[in-house]
């Protein structure tokens, strides 16, 4: 489903970040990352998401390298991505219409929409927030929020970067069952050890710009 093959990547006058890094991701894997502050995991995932462009190297999504915006564009209909900072994921006035617009863009009609949006918000125990504006959500609020619209997408793979950041224990329970229970594999950065113990089945380390296993 993913495939990194020698990927380089430097920020623009900055050091070279990933470093001939190689990475494969099997359909119905759960694998985690972990490295310390700095050593480029959100970089990494933003590369294979087509936000970050390698220097060298190639992104091959779904069996199909991609090199163009159009060529990641569609592979984004078929991957849920989560982000480090919710607020870069809500954008709509209200969370029920922020976790709508996945689907309303996969081609389901308003009602439609509006039905899976409840659905997963329910499943996530958050259905209080439908009519809330996302602005003035907490933090714990927002993450849950931008894991919604992730899974309302019905994803093939889920892509995320720190999901249980300022949530509290019940509520990262919750995130594990649904990821356990409704994804069939996910690439997931994280310093939340015991967490990632309990819902992937291997774990990368991200160090001088290359992945080995731990």
């Amino acid at each position: 489903m993913i495939n990194l093959e020698k990927v380089f990547f430097s920020h623009p006058g900055g050091t070279e970040v990933l470093k001939g890094l190689d990475l494969s991701v099997e359909k119905g894997q759960r694998i985690g990352i972990v490295g310390d502050n700095g050593s480029g995991k959100t970089t990494l995932l933003h590369v294979v998401m087509g936000l970050l462009r390698p220097t060298s190297g190639k992104v091959v999504l779904f069996g199909k390298e991609c090199r163009k915006e159009e060529d990641f564009r569609e592979a984004r209909k078929r991957i849920g991505f989560v982000f480090q900072d919710s607020d870069d994921q809500l954008f709509c006035p209200t969370v029920a219409e922020d976790v709508a617009f996945g689907p309303r863009n996969l081609g389901f009609n308003a009602s439609q929409s509006l039905s899976i949006a409840r659905r997963v918000l329910d499943d996530l125990g958050i259905s209080h927030l439908e009519k809330r504006v996302t602005y003035q959500l907490s933090t714990g609020e927002k993450r849950l929020s931008a894991i919604a619209t992730a899974l309302a997408m019905d994803p093939e793979i889920l892509i995320l970067d720190e999901p249980t950041a300022g949530l509290n224990r019940k509520s990262a329970a919750r995130v594990l069952e649904n990821l356990t229970c409704r994804v069939p594999g996910f690439l997931m950065v994280s310093h939340d050890a015991e967490f990632l113990g309990r819902c992937v089945s291997r774990v990368l380390k991200l160090e001088e710009g290359r992945l080995t296993s731990l």
